[in-house]
């Protein structure tokens, strides 16, 4: 539907004049940068940015009457198109929802969808303490976008995935009804409905707040690094650190091509592992590490080196690196099983090859069962039809190669618009007990 007058007349008795605005709304989706670098800017919409979840309540209350799609904002980091508003959609921006409080004896806190990742973090670092989940989208990511991606921080080897951190949501039904969060250590008492939000990308509602796990910071963290071989036989010493019991708090392999981008100099690939807890603990594990990867040994500098650019690679960055006419470039996270992972990465680093001109690749994210394989793709094309086609060619052939060694498209960034033609393939029959689910909350 077109907006009109009275639709804006509604908004602003509801919300009041200053809370409502229009203007184009997008992510940072690579694909939809390199559209608008051609001059195809999306349209303007309506954005609403209440400071209440009543407020937010009302909004979607009114929007369910009056037939108006709502569609949620964080803080619009998102790298998959997933924030593509159309004109007649109203759009929610939940950065208003900011606030804050922490429980220190019990180790978990209450954060607003609308916090910046990186604030909650450094209040939580500030009393010692750590919710341990650092996406490279943290400086500019929010609480409820992690939480609709279903997001994955790189410490998760130590502090598992945000879906692990999340004790209970507080949610807005597209209808305006309110779910209270259930915050108990853990409950029988039913299923964990919560999880449904997780990974939902705005789809069956809006987070409003959430109630998360944290932890005290470690005492001691060793880090350092080591060259490997290959790529094979780098994954097999992450397996076996992972299947030993260790928890590592960062545990990363680059292949090759991405090891000489991290400094390493001559063959090989860099490993770099790091692990923590209290002094005696993590030495332990830090020459168990040694052991069981069965490496070249190098010290603690590269682990220092990659502390320092942590943050360099995020989404901000690519779309500095998307400024030239007829560049492409974007990263692909998908992941597989220990035993397939090898000819995964082959697979898919030869159908990214084929569409662009330069082609890394690191591994992170282990679990007993496999690990995440991390593409960096770019290149440039001699015009802007052509930078597209490539972009998508690399897109598709990764993903067709990702399903056909069993692994998911996506292991932390989401689904969005780049993902769908490919969702329906991986989720199967999953995906018509979803559908059915999004239609019975609508």
């Amino acid at each position: 539907m077109a907006f009109n007058s009275g639709v804006r007349s509604s908004l602003e008795s509801l919300l009041g004049a200053a809370a409502v605005s229009e203007r184009p709304v997008a992510d940072l989706w690579p694909l939809g940068i390199m559209r608008r670098r051609a001059g195809h800017e999306p349209p303007l919409v309506q954005v609403v940015r209440p400071d209440s979840a009543q407020l937010v309540c009302r909004l979607l209350e009114w929007a369910h009457g009056a037939g108006v799609q709502v569609i949620p904002m964080g803080g619009a980091s998102g790298v998959c198109g997933a924030l593509a508003p159309t004109a007649g959609q109203v759009v929610l921006d939940l950065g208003a929802l900011d606030h804050f409080e922490i429980d220190e004896p019990n180790l978990a806190c209450r954060a607003g969808a609308g916090l910046n990742g990186l604030r909650l973090e450094q209040a939580l670092q500030e009393r010692g303490l750590t919710l341990g989940h650092y996406p490279s989208s943290l400086p500019v990511a929010t609480v409820g976008g992690l939480l609709a991606t279903r997001s994955s921080g790189q410490e998760s080897s130590r502090y598992g995935n945000v879906e692990d951190m999340v004790m209970g949501l507080e949610v807005a039904l597209p209808d305006g009804s309110l779910l209270a969060a259930r915050a108990a250590p853990r409950s029988a008492a039913g299923p964990a409905l919560h999880q449904l939000w997780l990974g939902a990308e705005g789809r069956i509602g809006v987070i409003l707040e959430a109630v998360l796990r944290v932890h005290r910071k470690p005492e001691t963290v060793i880090g350092r690094g080591f060259r490997l071989a290959s790529v094979e036989s780098g994954l097999d010493g992450l397996r076996a650190v992972v299947q030993a019991g260790i928890r590592p708090l960062v545990m990363r392999l680059y292949d090759p091509t991405d090891s000489a981008f991290q400094g390493l100099e001559g063959e090989g690939c860099l490993g770099l592992i790091a692990v923590a807890g209290p002094g005696p603990v993590a030495e332990a594990e830090a020459a168990l590490v040694e052991k069981l990867v069965a490496g070249e040994p190098l010290g603690e500098a590269p682990w220092e080196r990659w502390q320092r650019h942590r943050f360099d690679l995020s989404a901000e960055r690519l779309k500095d690196l998307l400024e030239p006419a007829g560049s492409y470039v974007d990263t692909i996270e998908v992941a597989t099983s220990w035993t397939q992972m090898p000819a995964l990465y082959e697979d898919v680093r030869s159908a990214l090859a084929h569409a662009a001109d330069l082609v890394l690749c690191h591994f992170s994210h282990a679990y007993g069962q496999g690990c995440c394989a991390y593409f960096t793709f770019g290149g440039s094309a001699p015009s802007e039809d052509a930078a597209q086609a490539a972009y998508q060619q690399a897109w598709a052939g990764a993903m067709t190669a990702t399903l056909r060694h069993g692994g998911t498209i996506s292991h932390h960034h989401g689904v969005g618009q780049v993902r769908q033609p490919w969702l329906a393939q991986e989720m199967d029959g999953w995906l018509q007990a979803w559908d059915r689910i999004q239609a019975a909350l609508a």
